[in-house]
């Protein structure tokens, strides 16, 4: 199945058109048939020669339904743009050519109709035709000249589809789902359907869907397909669809919604774009209407320059780089031009000189975007948000159009970039991250030998506080995904520090333990006389030896501690170990206690913490062994 929308000015035949290629009628509303004229969308299909299927999306072409006409024309790869032979080129082909411009659609065929009203008049239109679309996609499309009337014609008309629709792009038919809703109703018996055109992806029953509304986000389920009227269990793209849901009413699915595959999409209402088409943006009023697929939506604009500006959308839309969107001016009915998006998470822009700033960097920015750049202009950036955005992996060819590409999208980690648990990082940030984390964790033990190094919290506030000029960081969002993703860790290990009972030091730092260090040694002496005569509280408070201190001690491997306040020096459990294999085993605490000449005070403390290594185990209530 190919899916062609319609383009003209109103009255030019293009329901007539439809009806003579189809056997169908294209118009649904009666107030359509009593006036003959299309006022919203209409569809219809038919079988080309070749066996080949072809969908209609037949769309109104006065001005007063610019809109609608948008609506139709959005999702659609190909089209068909009529011009009557007798009327010649008129407003609305003007409207209906800046729209499929500004869209990138490059694909399609120019139809002459109305050939018997003058036929004298042929060459003359199509000469007018081809010069008006000179500059867009459809400068080279082929020409039929038919009369719907008569007949005539309508044979070549099949088979030049048939030859046009072949060579678009076939897209993919995995990855996410972003289906752009043109109309819904209730059916009888079966509830809300919501029609469009599936043009990425693979739609199956029972897929989880969430649909994003105008005010409303919510899980929804695909309860039945249908295509051309059939069903079907499973559809893929190009497709028009009707999509059977299950938990949601008919009055609250509107054309301009939008159903995606879950946490798949970027929602934003801040884009960065580029003009592709029309008016130069430094010339745009400042609020306009966009067009995305089916949607409309109010924008407030802030021009960078002639070629750059930052729209602010009414409400969040399913956006990434590289999507097409439609300027429009309400006031006028007019196409005010086309723009590629280039950013849907930009910066937010505060200082003076932060516009002139950002327009140089968006001059760099390839139509589709470019991962490189996005993390150089970060400093660090989650992999799993390059792929939402289309830039790295599959998930580039569900995003924007399929056949114009969605930026240079791939697997493979940029020149530049560091790969580090599920970030990838701008090798530079690394760079500064990494003496950051040195310097910090440095400064921390020449202020105070006795800390134990920086806590993990601590070191994540040294990186997310980076400010490099060129990265443009979330703080807060860079700092939890330091300390949930493992990327600390990778930092952590890059920079050479030590990383213990949930601290940082640095592992070069001086030894020494600041102004405890005579206190320690003269309690090493101790211990080395009398390796279990471990001291008592007042000994250590003749010291000045508390608690603080002794922690520092044990990290450096100066002293262990056991519990019940019992120090000693970390050969003391060898030392022991040595004597209790000389019981006769088993043994009791108490013989335990007069073989190593010390107190009960320290004895049993010391046996637990053998127990805890698997030197010792107990064999009944009172008894233990060695295991050998």
């Amino acid at each position: 199945m190919h899916v062609m929308a319609t383009a003209g000015h109103v009255d030019h035949g293009k329901s007539t058109l439809i009806r003579a290629l189809t056997g169908m009628e294209p118009d649904r509303w009666a107030e359509e048939k009593r006036r003959g004229l299309t006022i919203d969308l209409g569809f219809a299909w038919t079988q080309l020669p070749s066996g080949r299927e072809v969908a209609f999306v037949d769309v109104p072409g006065h001005e007063r339904f610019l809109g609608n006409m948008l609506a139709g024309l959005g999702p659609a790869p190909a089209v068909c743009f009529v011009v009557a032979v007798d009327e010649g080129w008129q407003a609305q082909s003007g409207d209906h050519r800046d729209a499929i411009a500004a869209l990138g659609i490059r694909h399609g065929i120019i139809v002459l109709t109305k050939a018997d009203r003058a036929p004298d008049r042929v060459d003359a239109v199509l000469a007018q035709t081809r010069a008006e679309l000179a500059g867009t996609g459809l400068s080279e499309a082929p020409a039929v000249v038919v009369s719907a009337r008569e007949g005539t014609g309508l044979d070549a008309l099949r088979r030049q589809l048939d030859e046009t629709l072949r060579a678009v792009p076939e897209p993919p038919a995995t990855g996410r789902i972003r289906f752009w809703i043109d109309r819904s109703f209730t059916v009888k018996g079966a509830g809300t359907v919501a029609t469009g055109t599936l043009t990425a992806g693979t739609l199956t029953a029972d897929d989880r869907l969430e649909l994003l509304g105008q005010n409303t986000r919510q899980t929804v389920t695909v309860r039945a397909l249908h295509s051309r009227n059939e069903p079907q269990q499973s559809t893929g793209p190009t497709q028009r669809v009707a999509v059977n849901l299950r938990g949601v009413s008919a009055d609250d699915v509107h054309r301009g919604e939008v159903l995606v595959t879950p946490d798949a999409w970027p929602l934003t209402d801040v884009v960065d774009v580029r003009r592709s088409t029309g008016t130069e943006l430094s010339e745009a009023p400042s609020s306009l209407l966009v067009h995305v697929g089916t949607a409309t939506v109010g924008v407030r604009v802030r021009p960078f320059d002639g070629g750059h500006a930052r729209l602010t959308l009414e409400r969040r839309l399913p956006l990434i780089p590289g999507d097409r969107l439609v300027l429009r001016d309400p006031g006028s009915r007019t196409v005010f031009g086309g723009v590629h998006v280039l950013d849907v998470d930009p910066p937010p822009l505060t200082r003076r000189g932060d516009g002139t700033r950002h327009a140089a960097y968006l001059n760099t920015v390839p139509d589709g975007g470019d991962a490189r750049l996005e993390v150089v202009r970060r400093g660090a950036v989650r992999e799993k948000f390059l792929r939402t955005l289309g830039l790295v992996g599959a998930e580039a060819d569900s995003g924007a159009a399929a056949d114009e590409g969605s930026g240079p999208a791939t697997d493979r980690v940029p020149e530049g970039v560091r790969s580090l648990a599920g970030w990838w990082v701008h090798e530079p940030v690394l760079a500064a991250w990494c003496e950051r984390l040195r310097a910090a964790a440095r400064g921390l033990s020449e202020r105070d030998p006795l800390a134990a190094g920086l806590t993990r919290g601590a070191a994540a506030d040294v990186l997310a506080a980076q400010d490099l000029d060129s990265a443009q960081v979330d703080s807060a969002q860079l700092e939890k995904g330091l300390l949930e993703t493992g990327l600390l860790d990778v930092v952590v290990a890059e920079a050479g520090l030590r990383q213990e009972g949930g601290y940082l030091s640095w592992p070069g730092a001086d030894a020494g333990l600041g102004p405890a260090e005579r206190a320690i040694a003269t309690l090493e002496a101790r211990l080395a006389e009398n390796p279990f005569a471990a001291p008592e509280g007042d000994d250590l408070t003749e010291l000045n030896l508390g608690p603080r201190e002794l922690a520092a001690a044990e990290r450096t491997g100066r002293l262990i501690r056991l519990d019940g306040a019992v120090v000693l020096l970390p050969t003391a459990p060898a030392l022991a170990m040595r004597s209790l294999a000389r019981l006769e085993q088993p043994f009791t605490a108490s013989q335990a206690r007069q073989a190593l000449g010390t107190t009960r005070r320290v004895m049993i403390p010391l046996l637990e913490h053998l127990d805890a290594r698997g030197w010792t185990r107990r064999v009944d209530g009172s008894r233990r062994e060695v295991v050998r």
